[in-house]
């Protein structure tokens, strides 16, 4: 099963490297869309701190539903994914095998220039740390639960669309916990709360998404 979970994800990072343009769009959609925001604000430090972890969050979400729609499309419009099916490794591990690599892809990127961003909106160290901390624990959340969307949307015209309606709601514990354990930096208190729920959010997530998303990609596709 390791075997096949990692074939799987290296065949979608393969794919994703010869179409660079259109993997980098969600990373260049974040840099460019929170880089706008102390342009639009103005310098002052303070407002830039308060503001700064929500739209970083907001940016990330914005940015991973980008790639999330597409994440089974492909596979679906050429028929592999039919084949995946009914392939030996259990369709649990291709969809984990998919997660993973479209993470790695979109996700793991904005994880890694958000201290950028975290500069741009005068964030001190530990802020910045702490905002990297929770992107990496949120960003799978949110490629999880955009993938069920994916699934349960597949093949429709509107699909882009119905992912964002379905997603967005389920997304809002994430976008609290992660920007209030930059608040908690910020005021002096500690964030270790809002990362301990961020972590338990995503073990509960890696432990029923996969379920749903095998069972919705079976819908679509019967």
């Amino acid at each position: 099963m390791i075997a096949a979970l990692w074939a799987v994800a290296g065949r979608d990072l393969r794919l994703a490297r010869r179409r660079r343009v259109e993997a980098l769009l969600p990373l260049g959609f974040f840099v460019v869309a929170a880089g706008l925001f102390p342009i639009g604000v103005g310098p002052e430090p303070q407002t830039l701190r308060q503001i700064g972890p929500g739209v970083v969050w907001v940016c990330a979400l914005l940015a991973a539903m980008l790639s999330v729609t597409q994440m089974f499309a492909g596979d679906h419009q050429d028929g592999s994914l039919e084949q995946m099916l009914i392939a030996a490794p259990p369709l649990l591990v291709i969809v984990a095998a998919k997660v993973l690599a479209q993470w790695l892809a979109t996700g793991l990127p904005l994880v890694l220039a958000s201290p950028l961003i975290g500069l741009l909106f005068n964030l001190g160290g530990q802020a910045i740390a702490v905002l990297a901390l929770g992107l990496l624990l949120g960003t799978p959340i949110l490629s999880l639960l955009g993938a069920v969307g994916a699934a349960l949307t597949l093949g429709l015209r509107s699909g882009a669309a119905l992912v964002f309606l379905l997603v967005l709601p389920l997304t809002v514990p994430v976008l609290i916990f992660g920007t209030g354990a930059v608040a908690a930096v910020e005021a002096g208190q500690s964030a270790q709360a809002h990362l301990s729920l961020l972590a338990a959010l995503l073990i509960f997530s890696a432990l029923l998404a996969p379920l749903a998303i095998a069972a919705a990609l079976r819908i679509s596709l019967d």
